[in-house]
């Protein structure tokens, strides 16, 4: 008898564990990107004056087996990535910066409201899932035991460059190592940007192709509000592919507009 008790206090104490873990709450990342692109024929100092790496802060809301990824409030305000050299000016727009992300792991469904150029596009898609390796190394982040896994990502990038003042831009085939540290304290699998649905834990660190970008989480909250983690709503909305001729249609436009000493460079 006395063993029976204590093999059942031994499983309310875990199930009592199992339901003390976090399943909703807040997390600011910083993002990390390294500029990749080249100013061959531009004004003196230009390039000079572009930072070789932007970081950026995103929030993460979870809760409801749902997440929402936006951009954190800006601290400084000033800062709109544009520079000037000999009557040239360049403003650098980071793809993701003004995008909202849903994301429902129930059904799989994922809903991005994007800006491009001063127009707002609602796109339905699904969760892309990677096929992940777990390594077997662990390490602590934001006190919270983390576990590595990686992944490989076979996708397309744009490349930018600059020569003689013209703008050139083209697609490539990009694969990129993708490493992960996830937290099982916190079983939903959320994480930075597109990486949604990914792990059966909360992924607190990301390294994308040795370092290009990253993401590290500086904060959680354990509390949300749960009514704000909802659907981005617009007039129109546009399938993954949509979106992708609408895109190139104005990033062609912009390219015609963009032949005097002014560019706009949106960095993907």
């Amino acid at each position: 008898m006395r063993k029976l008790i204590v093999i059942a206090t031994c499983l309310i104490l875990s199930a009592t564990g199992i339901m003390a873990q976090q399943t909703q709450g807040k997390v600011i990342y910083e993002r990390a990107s390294q500029m990749q692109f080249s100013f061959a024929g531009m004004p003196g100092g230009m390039e000079q004056q572009v930072p070789k790496t932007r970081v950026d802060k995103f929030e993460l809301s979870f809760g409801n087996n749902q997440s929402l990824w936006k951009q954190a409030e800006k601290e400084n305000t000033d800062d709109d990535g544009t520079f000037t050299s000999g009557g040239a000016q360049i403003r650098m727009v980071v793809a993701g910066n003004d995008d909202v992300l849903f994301n429902n792991f129930d059904t799989k469904k994922k809903v991005e409201k994007r800006e491009l150029f001063g127009k707002t596009f609602i796109i339905d898609d699904t969760l892309s899932i990677l096929k992940w390796k777990m390594t077997g190394e662990t390490k602590t982040i934001l006190d919270m035991p983390c576990m590595k896994a990686t992944s490989e990502r076979i996708s397309k990038r744009t490349q930018v460059n600059m020569d003689n003042g013209k703008m050139e831009r083209k697609e490539i085939e990009d694969t990129s190592t993708i490493v992960a540290w996830f937290t099982s304290s916190i079983p939903v699998s959320a994480g930075p940007a597109e990486f949604q649905g990914q792990l059966p834990g909360l992924i607190l660190e990301m390294d994308i192709k040795d370092g290009t970008q990253t993401f590290k989480a500086v904060s959680i909250k354990k509390e949300t509000e749960l009514d704000d983690i909802k659907e981005p709503k617009g007039k129109k909305r546009y399938t993954a592919a949509e979106f992708k001729v609408e895109r190139e249609k104005m990033m062609e436009e912009m390219n015609k507009n963009n032949q005097g000493g002014n560019r706009v460079i949106r960095m993907n």
